[in-house]
Order: C-alpha cells, then structure tokens, then sequence
C-alpha cells in the first residue's frame, strides 16, 4: 500500500506518517517499505488515468510503499487512535495464532505416535498374513485326512 492511502487508513497527515518512518528508519527493513521509482510511478499514474499530480496532493516526491509487514509496524509507531486500536488488534491475533500452532502441535505429536505405533503393527499384521496364508496352503495341499473319532454304529444292523 502506498503511504498516502495508509495515512489516510491511519487517520494521519502523509507527512507525518513518512516523518515517523523516518525517526524509526530501523523499523523499516527494504522487505518492509520501499519508494517507488519514477516509473513505477508513472506507470502507477496512467494506470488510474491521472493526468497530473493534483490527484495525489501536489506530491513533489516519490510515494513510499509498504509490504504487509511494513503495514503492521505502521501501527506500532503512529500515535493516532486507529493506529493504537490495529496494532492491538494484531497482537491479539498473533496470540491466537500461537496459542493454536501449540494446540496444533500436540495434536501433531500425537498423531505422529500414532503412525509409529500403526507402523509396528501394520508388520505384525502382515506377519499373521503371511502365516495364515502358509496354513491354507499346507491344508490345500495335503490330501484327505482320516477322520478322527468313533464311528456310530446302528445298534439293529450289527
């Protein structure tokens, strides 16, 4: 986003905003916050079919650019209410994002005993079928087995 639109979002003067950017320079890594060449610029102006400057408040510099990142330490070095109330908002997001990732990661130990677990008896089963299939064709190739047992006789034919 461009620092005029941001300021606009943040409730503060463009000018301001690059001011503080500017006091906490260190805040604002290249990945975070960039000025846009002049022709990025001009491209960026015929794009929204702009003829002159007056549409961006008679800028006599290049617009800075923020990533998302450089959005959120927006937050935490303007003084204006919206600013206070987002960056309090983003806090509170990362924590819930964490308090999940942990609850996540149990969850994903657990499931990674489980598969070690699963793995040790997916052997163990292969194992019974292996067997089971040694049995059936031990049976299948023998030949007829004696009965085992009294034969019953009929007490009137004797």
């Amino acid at each position: 986003m461009l620092d005029r639109d941001l300021a606009e979002m943040y409730g503060v003067e463009t000018r301001r905003l690059n001011e503080q950017v500017k006091r906490n320079s260190r805040r604002f890594p290249k990945d975070f916050m960039f000025m846009l060449s002049q022709k990025e610029f001009d491209n960026l102006m015929s794009q929204i079919a702009t003829s002159s400057l007056s549409g961006w408040g008679g800028t006599r510099k290049l617009p800075n650019a923020f990533t998302e990142q450089g959005v959120a330490m927006l937050s935490s070095v303007l003084n204006s209410d919206t600013a206070i109330e987002v960056n309090i908002r983003i806090i509170r997001v990362f924590t819930q994002l964490r308090e999940h990732a942990l609850t996540h990661k149990d969850i994903l130990i657990h499931l990674a005993q489980l598969e070690k677990e699963v793995k040790g008896n997916t052997r163990d089963i292969e194992n019974i079928f292996v067997v089971l299939k040694e049995l059936i064709e031990k049976q299948s190739t023998t030949g007829r087995r004696n009965r085992i047992g009294f034969k019953q006789y009929d007490s009137e034919k004797t």
